[in-house]
């Protein structure tokens, strides 16, 4: 191990890069070390949305995607760009499970439930793939559809709901079939926290109509208080006064978004509450389910990245995370592989309850940037990798001055961070995985309003060079395919077959 360059990789999620300006939080944010670092011949902008990644051109990168092709070293097709292409192709409409799904629905009269996120942000979803489920369904003949609609405020400017639930509606009136049977928040519908209460009340409404009764769609937006990520979990009735869509017996039940993290947590919950009365369950795209739930499109492979390399080298890392992005570095930068791979330790910093990041900025950074010095202070430990969520995560609430904050708090543990770099002979990679706290303002004019979402723009790459060496600047363009094989150059190892980007130092 003697011969390994030891370093630390470290996410700052939600860093991305635009000129200083009206919304721009992180232009605005007092962050003089990452101002200094940003201002050094070893940054770049790497680009980290689109084809550049394995999305779609011109669709904003998320944490997950962001991650994937940080750890692989190669763009990876997005799930979003396979169920595009099945869409495109028609691959939908004769898809062997789902036309066998559909056929007997229409011969036993039963009822289609589709649950996903109800907006065109392309992180979890987008509301355009309702249309084809619909008009697929109206070719079988399927005599029910039941639209159980979640709405967002976060991939998408908060406030928007009303827009996209008409949207939903209009598609139903084109397919000629389909209704909207309940409208949950997010917060609810897709929590990723652990916080199965939340859940619960989500899976009621669905599954038995239990929540708070409305007669039309939109009259749900008037309970979300805090945003239409918190809209309440509420259950359409019919003009018998009873819920329209609840699930019955024989039903089939098929989850539109095509990203697996968030609404995996929901989807084992009905799995198991509706166990035993003969429901089927599908997904739109390949899901990390405790239950078995048959995908209509399959993952493209992300493996053969760092994690692999690692391995094959026998170089030991830490990954350390908070909660909400644990997942990013420890199965998404793996190449959606689920558990530690060999020589590689996980540390997880949990909150406790449901923190308000607009009231708490700061997370739980100070935790984190501990737990990141103390494994860089540990001789066993070549590579650290880490992510810092909080500009992303405070970001998305669309609190511009509580994201300022976000930032400053970044800056700080970044600060503390070079400092443990340079006590510990380190190097250390800084990299955003998508934009989006320096765009909080969509529209123009007095027609903008808050924007918690991802953006399109690239990201700052930076190599901080151990103590003792220097960096020469970067050539060409970068992407996020880029960073694995810079982080393997930098330890002293060569990169994997598999990895398409380059060493950018």
């Amino acid at each position: 191990m003697s011969a390994v360059r030891p370093g630390i990789l470290l996410v700052l999620d939600g860093w991305g890069h635009a000129e200083p300006g009206e919304g721009n939080a992180l232009a605005a944010a007092d962050t003089p070390c990452l101002d200094r670092l940003r201002a050094t011949p070893a940054a770049v902008l790497a680009e980290a949305s689109g084809s550049a990644v394995g999305l779609l051109p011109g669709t904003v990168g998320n944490s997950e995607i962001g991650h994937i092709v940080i750890g692989a070293g190669r763009p990876v097709p997005y799930d979003s760009v396979l169920v595009e292409e099945r869409i495109d192709t028609g691959g939908l409409r004769s898809h062997e499970i789902l036309g066998a799904a559909l056929t007997g629905l229409a011969a036993t009269g039963g009822s289609l439930h589709l649950i996903g996120l109800a907006s065109d942000g392309m992180i979890h979803s987008h509301v355009r793939h309702l249309r084809e489920l619909l008009r697929i369904a109206a070719l079988f003949a399927v005599p029910a559809v039941r639209i159980h609609a979640i709405t967002d405020g976060r991939d998408v400017a908060d406030g928007t709901a009303a827009h996209h639930l008409a949207t939903v509606g209009g598609y139903t009136a084109e397919a000629g079939v389909g209704s909207i049977a309940t409208v949950i928040g997010r917060g609810y519908a897709l929590d990723k926290s652990g916080d199965l209460a939340l859940t619960e009340r989500a899976a009621r409404a669905i599954e038995d109509g239990t929540g708070h009764r409305i007669g039309k769609p939109e009259e749900a937006l008037a309970t979300g208080g805090s945003g239409d990520e918190w809209v309440e979990p509420c259950v359409v009735t019919g003009a018998d006064g009873q819920p329209l869509g609840p699930v019955r017996d024989g039903d089939v039940v098929l989850f539109t978004n095509f990203r697996s993290d968030r609404v995996q947590q929901l989807a084992d919950r009905l799995h198991s509450g509706l166990a035993g009365r003969g429901v089927t369950f599908l997904s739109l795209a390949q899901y990390d389910t405790e239950a078995p739930i048959p995908a209509l499109v399959h993952r493209a492979d992300a493996g053969g990245g760092l994690a692999d390399r690692l391995a094959e080298c026998g170089v030991r890392s830490v990954r350390i995370a908070e909660a909400e992005k644990f997942e990013h570095v420890t199965y998404y930068l793996n190449g959606r592989k689920a558990g530690p791979a060999p020589m590689e330790e996980h540390v997880r910093i949990a909150a406790a309850g449901r923190p308000d990041h607009r009231a708490a900025p700061e997370m739980n950074i100070g935790r984190v940037t501990e737990a990141i010095g103390a494994a860089a202070r540990r001789d066993d430990v070549p590579l650290v990798v880490a992510n810092l969520a909080n500009i992303d995560v405070v970001g998305h609430t669309g609190e511009y001055a509580a994201t300022v904050r976000a930032a400053e708090h970044t800056d700080r543990a970044v600060a503390a961070l070079c400092r443990v770099a340079s006590e510990t002979g380190r190097w250390m990679v800084l990299v955003g995985d998508h934009g989006n706290a320096e765009k909080m303002l969509a529209g123009a004019g007095g027609a903008s309003r808050p924007y918690g979402g991802h953006t399109t723009n690239p990201v700052p790459a930076v190599l901080v060079p151990a103590p003792g060496r220097e960096a020469a600047p970067p050539t060409g363009t970068a992407t996020l395919a880029d960073i694995a094989p810079s982080v393997l150059s930098l330890l002293g190892l060569g990169p994997a077959p598999a990895m398409t980007g380059r060493a950018l130092w």
